[in-house]
């Protein structure tokens, strides 16, 4: 008996016009769920991607110019994330010593959370070639921070900005090692943070404790 000829596997409908970004938001969303997985962006394939949210892989080119685009627009949205996290957990401190805590332990936190994405963030071959000018926005929420601190007498007046990148340089040190050598003895983050404001921005004692 002749079979019937198998129906072609049902695609995703088009976006209605105007609703191009939705696409474009659905593949950055997808992006950063296998870069997490991956934690290497010249593992990431564009068809892939595009199988994930069931479109053609030219569709993607419609979006992004290449591999490179799209991991930067997925990292400039995991940043925007971070930003918000640190904001949030700053803002419900009683003074600049504990907000600045806050916020670096809300980073440290996503970043044991999202151990992939961490790594693109800072170790991938595109940030080595690229760059991510848009990580700018978190050295100057770390220096703001830092300066408020000074200013409420809460830490030694000094030039912010060094005292922040300091401050930043053993932070994002600790966090890799983190990831890259979980095996080590590691103490918890916050006590090690603590040394860091001490050693480093001047705060003894830390306002808030996690």
């Amino acid at each position: 008996m002749t079979q019937p000829p198998a129906r072609p596997a049902a695609r995703r409908r088009p976006n209605a016009r105007g609703q191009g970004e939705l696409l474009r938001a659905e593949i950055i969303t997808a992006a950063v769920r296998m870069l997490d997985e991956l934690a290497d962006d010249e593992a990431l394939s564009l068809r892939a991607v595009a199988r994930s949210v069931d479109v053609a892989a030219t569709s993607l080119y419609l979006h992004f110019a290449d591999r490179d685009a799209l991991v930067l627009a997925a990292m400039q949205h995991c940043h925007e994330g971070l930003v918000r996290l640190g904001d949030e957990a700053a803002a419900a401190q009683p003074d600049p010593g504990a907000a600045l805590r806050a916020r670096i332990l809300a980073q440290a936190q996503w970043a044991e959370e999202h151990p992939g994405l961490y790594k693109v963030l800072h170790e991938s071959a595109v940030h080595r070639r690229l760059g991510m000018p848009f990580k700018q926005v978190m050295v100057d929420r770390t220096i703001d921070s830092v300066q408020e601190c000074m200013d409420a007498g809460i830490a030694p007046h000094d030039d912010a900005a060094t005292v922040a990148i300091d401050l930043r340089t053993a932070v994002n040190g600790m966090l890799a090692q983190r990831i890259n050598e979980p095996d080590l003895p590691w103490p918890p983050a916050a006590e090690q943070l603590d040394r860091f404001l001490a050693k480093l921005v001047g705060i003894q004692k830390p306002s808030a404790q996690a």
